[in-house]
């Protein structure tokens, strides 16, 4: 019996990280990736010991997340309620199989009843035709805008 190399175990549709309210993040990524990368969702393109590292400067939130397990449970308490997601632009670099992606996502987060309308600048690394090493750049400020409760005097 011969084995794939790309394939990996399959996914848990119902896992708390497929989260319906993140699709259009979901979405833009995978069309920014389009031929890139194998599976028909996000999840599906990701290595199982791919690293995801996040260079935003926000109290409390991790900088770094091993494997895509450990990712998908994080992603499981994601509480923003995207709409939608826009504005991709597509870099590849000359080196194979490093592209960056630009992209603002759109939506609402419950906790707040703010808008939450944000930019993102994510390096991904594929090897395999599989996601193995995520970078992400984000606008802070917009996050802890969106998060944070008004305050009154």
């Amino acid at each position: 019996m011969t084995t794939n190399l790309n394939q990996t175990k399959q996914l848990d549709r119902n896992h708390p990280g497929f989260k319906k309210e993140a699709a259009p993040f979901f979405d833009i990524v995978m069309e920014g990736l389009k031929g890139e990368v194998d599976g028909e969702h996000f999840w599906d393109a990701i290595k199982e010991n791919a690293i995801f590292e996040f260079m935003y400067h926000v109290p409390g939130f991790t900088t770094k997340i091993e494997g895509r397990d450990a990712y998908m449970d994080w992603f499981g308490g994601y509480s923003a309620i995207l709409h939608s997601a826009d504005n991709l632009r597509v870099y590849k670099s000359k080196e194979q199989g490093v592209s960056t992606l630009e992209y603002e996502v759109h939506g609402t987060i419950p906790s707040t009843g703010k808008a939450y309308d944000n930019r993102f600048c994510s390096i991904v690394t594929i090897k395999d035709r599989k996601i193995v090493h995520w970078r992400d750049y984000m606008d802070t400020l917009a996050m802890m805008t969106a998060f944070s409760p008004d305050k009154r005097i």
